[in-house]
């Protein structure tokens, strides 16, 4: 009988801790008042050193994983990798702009001003061009993906994000009209993958070096699961406690950002599905494939946002919602994966 696969209890009832958080995050707004500018202010050019110190701490322990040696065995099986690619980087970019393009300077004009819906069309561009890093383990277990091959897959897109989230960023939010301020968005990636992934390559080989691979993967690396997600959950509390007053203000936001993000995720899903099936993809490759196209960094999407636009920023807010949404649609399309298996 084969084994019954089950999510983490941290990982399974994300949506309900982040759910909570913002909650807990705008009543705190909302009583602290002014007074919350004490932690907003606390910035090192133009970057909140609470909220910078906890995002490194969701990233790291996401680094820690990576095994870019792994990548010299792609060559034996190129076509899972080249569809991967061409689905993050040549794809999902453009359907997220032209999607949010769509909700947010379109249909939604009437609800949002026109200036502010730059802002919510870059945050969504910054989920967009951030293909998923973490989660996608998870995502690829649920669906009997192919572990080592799912791996090659994140630390090819990982070393990707290195050189061209830059330039994409830049160019769509060039065409979107708002001003990409480079330095900060060099930055951004700089102090939020290249030094996380560096130190995460350097401990990985040290300790592996020195307990072994057993010991790093069973003893080591569980125990920084939950750090990662803390400290995500201490984000999200931060950032609604400084969104609070504009959510309050128009609960209805939440809402009209999550329509387009579903949409684009179920989009990126179906066609990656399906196209990797035309391409004679097998499960354990399609499976994974698919979910990294659909989820997002969203780590690395929030961090950027509130480098780029400021903490209680339209861009932010997206980013953040991303989060809520991500983990029920994913689920579904793990069902749906799971339903689809060949």
């Amino acid at each position: 009988m084969s084994e019954t696969k089950k999510i983490a209890f941290f990982e399974k009832y994300l949506t309900l801790w982040v759910a909570l958080c913002i909650g807990v995050g705008i009543l705190i707004g909302h009583l602290a008042g002014d007074d919350i500018s004490v932690l907003s202010d606390l910035e090192i050019y133009n970057v909140n050193l609470p909220i910078a110190i906890l995002i490194w701490l969701m990233i790291y322990p996401m680094m820690l994983q990576i095994d870019f040696g792994s990548i010299k065995g792609v060559g034996k099986a190129p076509k899972g990798i080249i569809w991967t690619l061409i689905i993050n980087w040549l794809i999902k970019p453009f359907t997220m702009a032209f999607f949010a393009w769509i909700f947010f300077d379109q249909l939604y004009s009437a609800y949002i001003e026109p200036d502010m819906a730059g802002e919510y069309i870059a945050g969504a561009i910054l989920l967009g061009v951030a293909p998923c890093t973490a989660m996608v383990f998870v995502w690829s277990y649920l669906t009997d993906g192919d572990p080592n091959y799912t791996l090659v897959q994140v630390s090819v897109n990982d070393l990707i994000i290195l050189v061209a989230f830059v330039p994409l960023v830049g160019f769509l939010l060039g065409i979107t009209n708002v001003t990409v301020p480079y330095e900060t968005l060099v930055a951004s990636v700089v102090i939020f993958v290249v030094i996380p992934l560096v130190a995460g390559i350097i401990t990985n080989k040290i300790l592996v070096g020195k307990n072994g691979e057993e010991w790093f993967k069973n003893q080591f690396l569980p125990k920084f699961k939950p750090v990662s997600i803390i400290a995500l959950l201490l984000t999200l509390i931060l950032l609604f406690a400084f969104q609070g007053p504009n959510i309050l203000n128009n609960p209805l936001i939440i809402l009209l950002i999550a329509i387009p993000l579903i949409i684009q995720t179920y989009f990126i899903f179906f066609l990656a599905w399906f196209g990797g099936r035309k391409l004679k993809l097998r499960h354990a490759v399609c499976a994974p494939a698919s979910m990294i196209g659909a989820s997002n960094f969203f780590e690395l999407a929030v961090a950027v946002a509130i480098a780029l636009f400021g903490l209680d920023s339209p861009a932010a807010l997206v980013t953040v919602v991303g989060v809520l949404v991500e983990v029920p649609v994913m689920l579904h399309l793990v069902s749906l994966a799971n339903k689809w298996k060949y």
